[in-house]
């Protein structure tokens, strides 16, 4: 073989590995894996990739409400009218592509991880269930932000948010360090401590509602938002080939899945909890914050700036019915006075006949 020949086929060689890898580095992507769901839930198993603009339409279309745009994905079938679930539970999970959750109802890949919020389901919650006690949590502990709606605000008082809070939260009695096996975690380290306080986090939340089961047995539905960035904290500190990287992503497997289990069970077995894994957010997620000392029990939320609300899309509904009630009244009472201008009393009215009396003359 001459050299010229071996070197086309190193060439050839080195075009396919390159492509080989390009390839399995796709199918190793961000996924959303769906952790617990009711019967009545359908979720069809398949490799049906999902956008993450689309999460939060598919999570509302699972809790029974309207979406602006149709969810033209075949992963969710649609189930009966009258049974919803009574909770919808969202772990999102930064810093892995993928966890080895033990059980799984379903697992599809995600596409275009952008930033996403729940946001118009938990305003739609509180629109719609205003007099009753919706639970509405989304958290993130990594960020200390906090943002809660409805009138369940106090049973979630206590819960730790700051990092000063968590951190005096886990040298308490009943915290997780006394059950988590650490092995190569730290407790004094600040990347340790960020991914240890979100575990705690996630039990406290358990906690406090295996206390307040009836927020579980009302007839609102219940929204749970979480964001955990604590395992891409240790991946930038340690990296992603180490050994603390490799305990706290299979404690955080472990913990997920009892999670999941927990309040799927406090719910009665009608509660969908859903896992969304992104190695990489494609822009920075900014969302407006709020302190939980500072949240108050208000039936609408309004803006403190005097801004405008927020757009309704029943306006444009409502904005036609006034507008041609208003014209066709306009109209009616134009014909109704024109008639009466030119009405002859003699003739017309039955008033005037009836008194009109015609005077003869001899």
């Amino acid at each position: 073989m001459s050299l010229e020949n071996r070197r086309r086929m190193e060439a050839v060689f080195t075009v396919a590995l390159i492509f080989c890898s390009a390839f399995t580095s796709g199918v190793q992507g961000d996924s959303l894996t769906i952790l617990q769901a009711p019967e009545y839930v359908s979720f069809q198993k398949g490799d049906w990739p999902i956008s993450g603009e689309k999460i939060p339409d598919m999570v509302a279309l699972t809790m029974g409400f309207s979406v602006q745009e149709d969810l033209s994905w075949p992963g969710l079938r649609a189930g009966p009218l009258f049974q919803r679930p009574r909770a919808n539970v969202l772990v999102v999970v930064r810093g892995v592509d993928s966890l080895a959750l033990p059980q799984s109802v379903a697992s599809y890949p995600l596409e275009n991880p952008v930033p996403f919020t729940l946001d118009s389901v938990a305003e739609t919650v509180h629109t719609l269930f205003a007099e009753d006690t919706p639970v509405v949590l989304q958290l993130a502990p990594s960020e200390e932000r906090l943002y809660m709606l409805g009138k369940a605000n106090a049973v979630f008082e206590d819960l730790p948010v700051t990092l000063q809070q968590i951190r005096a939260r886990l040298s308490q009695d009943g915290s997780v360090l006394a059950s988590l096996p650490l092995n190569s975690l730290s407790r004094n380290a600040e990347a340790d401590l960020l991914f240890l306080s979100e575990v705690q986090v996630l039990h406290d939340i358990t906690a406090l509602l295996q206390r307040h089961r009836h927020l579980a047995k009302d007839h609102s539905p219940d929204l749970y938002s979480l964001e955990l960035s604590g395992l891409e904290e240790l991946g930038r500190r340690y990296g992603q080939d180490s050994s603390q990287y490799q305990d706290a992503t299979a404690i955080l497997a472990n913990v997920l899945q009892k999670f999941g289990e927990d309040l799927f069970g406090l719910y009665g077995d009608s509660a969908v909890v859903e896992v969304v894994t992104v190695k990489n957010f494609e822009a920075p997620l900014t969302r407006k914050s709020r302190s939980i000392l500072e949240s108050k029990q208000i039936s609408n939320p309004g803006s403190p700036y005097n801004l405008a609300y927020k757009y309704n899309f029943e306006y444009a509904v409502i904005f036609n019915i006034v507008l041609w009630l208003m014209i066709i009244l306009a109209l009616a009472v134009i014909v109704i006075s024109y008639n009466l201008w030119n009405m002859d009393p003699g003739y017309d009215s039955i008033i005037y006949r009836m008194t009109n009396q015609k005077i003869r003359l001899d």
